[in-house]
């Protein structure tokens, strides 16, 4: 597989998760090891450069060897914060980049080519965002860097928090994935946990 060098990931892991009892559901044991573990086995040949947007103490994320990019705006504000962020450590850190692919950090089972299959709907000005089984899933999304002063105004002085009312005055490019399990399958509450270990055996 060739992996695109003008493309960095974030894996948002900004949440609360108090449907799963509060802390770091990344950190969460599934199958023997980490929820970001299995995040990141299938992520890590597809593409170079993967960043962890988290607040609070790096530290307890040491063992995966990532930059931690926290949100630059306070307040909770949700993924668009977190997407917010690494768009700019993005254009920081990695002067190639063009993209940025967005995903949540509690989705076991993304597809091997997501990063593949979302470029080749990607023009440099429109927002790619996946699907599955009829349902569309806005975090996972590729972002064209050059969205950056728009998004930060939306977010900072127009209270605009939701992922789908940000893109609304964007071209978005549904690209549609299936499988089974649903590779955006993703754990919010214990008996998501529990289905997962099941899938894993």
């Amino acid at each position: 597989m060739t992996v695109p060098d003008d493309v960095v990931a974030v894996i948002l892991a900004g949440g609360e998760a108090r449907r799963m009892g509060g802390g770091d559901k990344v950190l969460m044991q599934i199958g023997g090891q980490p929820l970001l573990s299995h995040v990141l086995a299938r992520l890590t040949p597809q593409c170079d450069h993967i960043l962890l947007n988290a607040n609070g103490d790096p530290d307890r994320f040491k063992a995966f060897h990532l930059p931690v990019i926290p949100d630059i705006v306070t307040g909770q504000l949700g993924p668009l914060a977190g997407i917010l962020s690494a768009l700019d450590a993005a254009a920081i850190q990695y002067p190639s980049c063009r993209y940025l692919l967005s995903l949540a950090g509690d989705t076991p089972f993304i597809p091997l080519d997501l990063v593949a299959r979302m470029m080749r709907h990607a023009d440099g000005q429109n927002i790619v965002r996946a699907s599955s089984g009829g349902r569309v899933h806005p975090v996972f999304a590729l972002w064209p860097l050059t969205i950056r002063a728009d998004l930060r105004d939306q977010l900072v002085n127009h209270d605009i928090r939701k992922i789908d009312r940000f893109t609304a005055a964007y071209d978005v490019v549904d690209c549609d994935f299936d499988g089974i399990p649903d590779p955006f399958f993703n754990i919010n509450r214990p008996e998501d946990r529990i289905e997962a270990e099941r899938t894993l055996r």
